[in-house]
């Protein structure tokens, strides 16, 4: 297949998505601003987001896809098909269980996530309403990697747009009238969160029923009994205690910077999530479109032994991957203030809250470029089944990461959170890049000198047009202007980019270097 044209495809239902949840950000932000009402809804979507991450999008992906990508190549669809159905069952059995624990836990579980919350109180309503969540989007996990391995990438991308439209729908519709009730208006989001994960598993089901995929989830525990002794569970469960732990280290990252956030300020944790979202834009449409259409295919390529496809495809997400993110980070770094304040700088949301987040923007952009890696590097390693490389050094990022911030928080607040992580990303993609040479199952194509040479000026014209845009129009003055600002800003961005492309044709770069079949 062309990888090319299915990472395109990933991109670009995945820029719907983003661009959905930027308008849902802007929302809130016009709502509720950064506050302590916004940082408890912030901190209580976290916790079902984090378990989400963990169980779902992380361990269980992650030891599922090549398992299941390695038996279809192996042993054929019917074999697959069965694997299917026992995951399937236990996942069901297990994530009933995990949900009523998270709703009867939910004020511990916000305690140890945001002990400083100004509004403890209504992060642990929003938990419990919210917490169900994950039930909904481990299940649309499992559904996203099997079309993901029968290369049905359209479905999977295009889901998480649902939430997002509930989550806009609800906060339009519903806060205002919750607020003339003598209610929070901000558990309005809630509802549009629990919508929106319904909404996105009805819609898997008509694509696996399409590839005969639809899976059949025993209701006895005789069903759960038997799913537990297919073979396939019990190898996935070998795989995901490693993996789990990786995962994990990310995620008690994220829960050690929630905490510290919730005592850094009112409104940190709602400065760090604002930039967040911008610096998903980027990490999202390049790494985890490379990650989901690479997984499957490394994993097959393994399975057959093709050690240099699978090495080709490594270099060729690896040039695809430096090409469009370092023009990113160059704006999240030069560009920071202009771009919060387009898309935040409204309604209840300051200019004070536009500096703060600005600053958070620019600690990730220091890191995006390994933000981005990771997403094809560590798949890299889970092809092969080697989940402990990429804990191993998991860990060792997370220990400095945590000496950053004792450094980096005293010295810029919140701010030093979010560049801790950027250089704990850059340190971690470098490891798992040198393991993955070291062990010889990535060997760079040549021509990697003549290709940095000419991103070089293309970069350098970009980043001096963002920092000549950035000094001469004012951004935050624009506020009562929006549709001028707004204009601005797109004029801006499609500058530099036609110029960045512009001086890469001139300095040699053609479309037929980066598309390549699979």
């Amino acid at each position: 297949m062309n990888l090319f044209k299915a990472a395109s495809t990933v991109s670009l239902l995945t820029l719907m998505s983003r661009v959905t949840g930027l308008v849902r950000e802007q929302l809130v932000a016009v709502l509720f601003g950064a506050s302590g009402i916004t940082d408890a809804f912030n901190v209580a979507f976290r916790i079902p987001n984090l378990f989400r991450r963990l169980f779902a999008e992380g361990a269980f992906s992650q030891a599922f896809v090549p398992l299941l990508a390695a038996t279809r190549e192996s042993n054929g669809d019917v074999a697959t098909r069965q694997l299917i159905d026992a995951v399937a069952t236990v996942l069901a059995w297990v994530l009933l269980a995990t949900c009523v624990a998270g709703v009867v836990a939910a004020p511990i579980l916000v305690w140890a996530m945001g002990s400083g919350l100004q509004r403890f109180d209504v992060a642990v309503v929003l938990t419990r309403w919210m917490f169900p969540y994950i039930g909904f989007m481990s299940m649309v996990a499992l559904a996203s990697g099997i079309l993901n391995t029968w290369r049905r990438f359209a479905v999977p991308a295009a889901t998480p747009v649902l939430l997002n439209i509930s989550v806009i729908g609800t906060a339009w519709l519903l806060a205002p009238r919750l607020e003339a009730a003598g209610f929070e208006p901000v558990y309005a989001l809630a509802g549009g969160v629990m919508l929106g994960g319904l909404l996105q598993l009805l819609v898997q089901f008509p694509a696996l029923a399409s590839i005969g995929c639809a899976p059949r989830i025993g209701l006895t525990l005789t069903a759960l009994r038997s799913a537990w002794q297919h073979p396939g569970v019990a190898q996935i469960m070998r795989q995901m205690a490693p993996a789990l732990l990786g995962v994990s280290v990310s995620q008690i990252s994220m829960l050690i910077n929630t905490q510290i956030a919730s005592h850094v300020a009112v409104g940190a944790v709602s400065w760090l999530t604002y930039a967040d979202r911008l610096m998903e834009f980027p990490t999202a449409l390049l790494g985890v479109a490379m990650g989901s259409v690479l997984l499957p295919q490394l994993a097959a390529a393994r399975a057959r032994q093709d050690s240099q496809g699978y090495s080709a495809m490594l270099d060729w997400g690896l040039r695809l991957v430096v090409l469009l993110s370092v023009p990113c980070a160059l704006a999240l770094l030069i560009f920071p203030t202009a771009l919060v304040a387009v898309l935040f700088h409204y309604g209840r949301y300051s200019a004070a809250d536009v500096a703060m987040t600005a600053v958070a923007l620019r600690g990730y952009g220091v890191g995006l470029l390994g933000l981005v890696a990771i997403k094809l590097l560590a798949p890299a390693f889970f092809a092969q089944k080697d989940v402990r490389t990429p804990v191993r050094i998991a860990v060792g990022v997370l220990v400095a990461t945590q000496v950053m911030n004792m450094a980096l928080v005293p010295w810029l607040g919140h701010g030093g959170l979010a560049l801790s992580i950027g250089l704990g990303a850059l340190v971690n993609a470098g490891l798992l890049l040198r393991g993955l040479l070291r062990r010889g199952s990535y060997q760079p194509r040549p021509g990697w000198g003549l290709y940095a040479a000419r991103l070089l000026p293309a970069n350098v014209a970009l980043g001096a047009a963002l920092y000549w845009a950035a000094g001469h129009i004012d951004w935050i003055g624009l506020q009562a202007h929006g549709g001028q600002r707004a204009a601005a800003m797109a004029g801006v961005l499609g500058g530099v980019a036609l110029l960045y492309f512009v001086v890469l044709a001139a300095c040699g770069l053609r479309p037929r270097h980066l598309s390549r079949g699979g």
